[in-house]
């Protein structure tokens, strides 16, 4: 699955989809308050009107498609969790979970690696249409870069498979992969993936028989229509789209958008599996830096603020609150514009890493939340995974060089490159008070060096900054999960800079010999013989200069008395996992 970057706790990716599990703040924990003895001047939140559940999040839901490189971001993916289904999703504890309710896939075969997907003949789109196979057929074609046109966040896994058979009306596809793939069971037809292809079929005029042959032939021309309206038909302009073109496969469907407030689900009465306990779950957009504050009017059921220390005393100071923190897969970097900026060149990159103050931006910001936090060394495993130790040890001290602060070494650099006082155009989604923080304190210390730092950051960085490369340096976060697979298209070069094939790889960085690891770590059934393979993509990768990792993201959630079996998810799947099992008093 891909991974889906960030703008704050959680993202959005987007989009998006696996990748690393990040430090703890702190040990797991846990605690309710509620007595007024246990904090005398906190008042308890006043519950939203019963059987609804509203949550928040920082941003606004933007397409019903989070699968396409633009849209790939967790403003999408969040809300439509329980709304989008497919064969697997992530668990409450970050594994794959295969969804029975939707389906069932199995390995018929090792040699050649075969998986066999079977929809559950109940299975139907909320307008009443059966899920059939050519909903699948739509995946991999959107998904498997062998239909030139189609917009996706990455292939890998797909690209190893060919076109599945499909008649009209069938419920079963069999993949057969060209070569071993370690993550066949978190790759192909996850939650969310599977969008409804007789849309599809009617806005791009053309009939499903004719759509089925299309795609097996690889004719992009006769797609065209079909291929512009997946890349773009599904994109919100301030109100949701007509109810028959974003029909739903889970228990909720998608009722209404208020534009900059809120978006609103509803039960789905067309759903063949377990109906939800909820019968309306609302988001609400509300800046990080407010949630708490929103919780504590009653405006919201479930917050999951950025943590900070004044946020963390606030959540602790509510009566009748839950607060819990823990692990997820979440890290914050700075990527490089390789492709239309002065970073192109190697020495500046150089000049600027050797400025910018990872050792006081942990310090600074995320120690005062987890103690232990520490500059991360890698992009594609986690410092609490069992293999990062193994992986910085084969980095060969390349990433150290990068730790501490060398302001002479980079004022050298700029001066040789005859580049002093060049203007650094820092992006990120705002507004995010974390970031805002990164971006003042790398100015701060690469000021010094000769760089002129300007916070760049906008409201709409990710849906034209991120996406038309009008940055230099981007700040963001990646969220996914330990599956290696989701994350390695993010440094698998592109065959073209542009929104329709970079991907995850939005500054298009290239390296052969990294492409080779990769795929190479890809089809490693052994996770122990995968190591060695990330530690010399690492290495090189800081060799490069690709990327700069900065810190794992503690995690905070927050919810109000009555609402029961919330479960923050340590993936890219959020806190909406299990929306359909949440309850309230």
């Amino acid at each position: 699955m891909f991974q889906s970057r960030t703008s704050g706790k959680f993202l959005a990716a987007v989009a998006g989809g696996a990748l690393l599990l990040t430090a703890c703040a702190g040990n797991d924990t846990e605690a309710s308050k509620p007595t007024a003895s246990d904090s005398a001047s906190a008042s308890a939140p006043a519950a939203p009107a019963a059987q609804t559940i509203t949550y928040a999040f920082d941003q606004e839901f933007s397409s019903y498609n989070g699968n396409t490189g633009a849209e790939n971001a967790s403003r999408n993916n969040m809300p439509l969790q329980r709304v989008l289904t497919g064969f697997w999703y992530y668990g409450g504890d970050g594994a794959v979970t295969p969804d029975t309710d939707f389906g069932t896939y199995e390995k018929t075969s090792d040699d050649p690696l075969t998986v066999k997907y079977t929809i559950n003949p109940a299975a139907v789109w909320s307008d009443g249409t059966p899920i059939d196979c050519d909903d699948l057929v739509l995946a991999w074609a959107a998904n498997s870069g062998k239909v030139k046109g189609f917009s996706t966040a990455g292939t890998t896994g797909w690209e190893l498979t060919s076109a599945p058979d499909c008649e009209k009306g069938g419920k079963e596809v069999t993949h057969v992969y060209s070569e071993p793939f370690a993550d066949w069971h978190g790759s192909l037809y996850a939650q969310g993936s599977i969008m409804p292809a007789h849309v599809v079929e009617k806005q791009g005029n053309i009939s499903e028989e004719e759509f089925l042959a299309a795609v097996k032939a690889g004719d992009d021309k006769k797609l065209a229509d079909a291929i512009k309206f997946y890349n773009d038909g599904w994109i919100m302009k301030g109100t949701l789209l007509s109810e028959d073109l974003i029909p739903s496969s889970g228990p909720y469907k998608l009722s209404k958008l208020d534009a900059g407030q809120s978006l609103t689900a509803v039960a789905n009465d067309k759903y063949w599996g377990a109906k939800p306990t909820i019968q309306t779950v609302v988001e609400r957009i509300i800046a990080l830096d407010q949630q708490a504050q929103a919780l504590e009017n009653g405006e919201i059921n479930i917050a999951a603020p950025q943590p900070g220390p004044d946020v963390l005393n606030q959540l602790n100071a509510l009566q009748g609150v839950t607060v819990k923190s823990g692990p997820q897969y979440f890290y914050d970097h700075l990527d490089f514009n390789l492709d239309s900026s002065p970073f192109k060149d190697r020495t500046l990159r150089e000049a600027f890493a050797k400025c910018v103050p990872r050792q006081l931006i942990v310090d600074n910001l995320i120690k005062p939340l987890n103690p232990d936090a520490q500059i991360l060394q890698a992009r594609i495993t986690a410092s609490v995974q069992a293999s990062y130790p193994d992986i910085v040890a084969g980095l060969g001290g390349e990433e150290k060089k990068y730790d501490t602060v060398d302001i002479e070494g980079a004022k050298a650099l700029l001066e040789k490159a005859g580049k002093v006082g060049l203007e650094v155009k820092i992006g990120y989604k705002t507004p995010n008070p974390r970031r805002t923080s990164v971006a003042q304190l790398i100015g701060d210390s690469c000021n010094k060096a000769g760089f002129k730092i300007k916070d760049n950051g906008s409201e709409d960085f990710f849906g034209t900054g991120l996406a038309n490369n009008t940055y230099d340096v981007a700040l963001f976060g990646w969220i996914g999960s330990d599956l290696i697979s989701g994350s390695t298209s993010t440094y698998t070069s592109v065959k073209k800079c542009d929104s329709e094939h970079k991907g995850n790889n939005n500054g298009c960085y290239s390296n052969k010999k990294v492409d080779e690891l990769l795929k190479k770590a890809n089809g490693t059934t052994e996770k122990a013989e995968q190591t060695p393979l990330l530690a010399e993509a690492e290495k090189i990768m800081w060799e490069d200069l690709a990327t700069i990792p900065l810190y794992e993201n503690p995690n905070l959630t927050a919810w109000s008395e009555g609402v029961g079996n919330v479960i923050p998810n340590p993936t890219q799947a959020g806190i909406s996992w299990n929306m359909d099992k949440w309850t309230i008093s």
